[in-house]
């Protein structure tokens, strides 16, 4: 059971939680989980492009964005920004108008509801950034395309979990024309525990995609937080 459905959704209402905390009838939950896809991408592609201009090196272990939280009420919806980057918050807010005022802006034209809904952009810190499993995707992503060994990638990946991130297990995955082999295969790799199928078990999971020379690989991590 634990390894054939996502970790995330086996556990909600337990330890985990949705990332879009919202109401709608039926006939209406369509267009508002492709509304909440055109506000990600939305937030994204403004603050990846925003941090380009004006921050001129950005340490390649940093992760800009580890998740966006959407929180819709009757006439706010408020946008959390998770992320691991301590001068976002400086950056979005430096200029004449405040860049987080035309991020605002930009978000509101993704809404279809009327002009009530007034989007409010907020900014959280992540204190730990290695026990998110996003923020090692892309630290993995970023090591295969220096063309780093794949096993060496997997065990400094761990290695910073376990150190930095307080995690008590990782398992992590790699599927693909790994090194760029004919045949496709699956290397994985674990550390510590990492119980699937216990339900009280924290288990923060990503399923990430790195597109190479070669093809397209595929990032799996499982990072064991604690039990409740």
């Amino acid at each position: 059971m634990g390894q054939k459905i996502n970790p995330l959704g086996l556990r909600l209402g337990t330890t985990q939680k949705h990332h879009s905390l919202w109401f709608a009838d039926p006939k209406n939950y369509s267009k508002g989980l492709q509304e909440d896809q055109k506000i990600r991408d939305c937030v994204k592609n403004f603050v990846y492009d925003c941090i380009k201009k004006n921050v001129k090196k950005i340490p390649s272990d940093e992760t800009l964005i580890s998740r966006i939280e959407i929180q819709k009420s009757t006439d706010v919806i408020t946008v959390i920004i998770y992320t691991s980057f301590p001068d976002l918050s400086k950056v979005l807010r430096e200029g004449k108008p405040q860049k987080i005022k035309e991020l605002q802006t930009n978000v509101e034209k993704e809404f279809h509801y009327s002009v009530n809904h007034k989007p409010n952009i907020a900014i959280a810190t992540i204190t730990k950034p290695y026990g998110q499993p996003t923020i090692l995707a892309e630290f993995i992503a970023a090591e295969l395309k220096k063309k780093v060994a794949f096993r060496k990638v997997m065990k400094a990946a761990i290695e910073k979990a376990i150190t930095t991130g307080n995690t008590k297990g990782i398992q992590i995955q790699i599927a693909g024309r790994i090194d760029g082999k004919e045949i496709a295969r699956v290397e994985w790799i674990r550390e510590g525990r990492v119980p699937l199928q216990t339900i009280r078990a924290k288990i923060d999971y990503c399923s990430y995609t790195v597109r190479m020379v070669y093809g397209v690989l595929g990032i799996k991590i499982w990072i064991f937080a604690e039990e409740e």
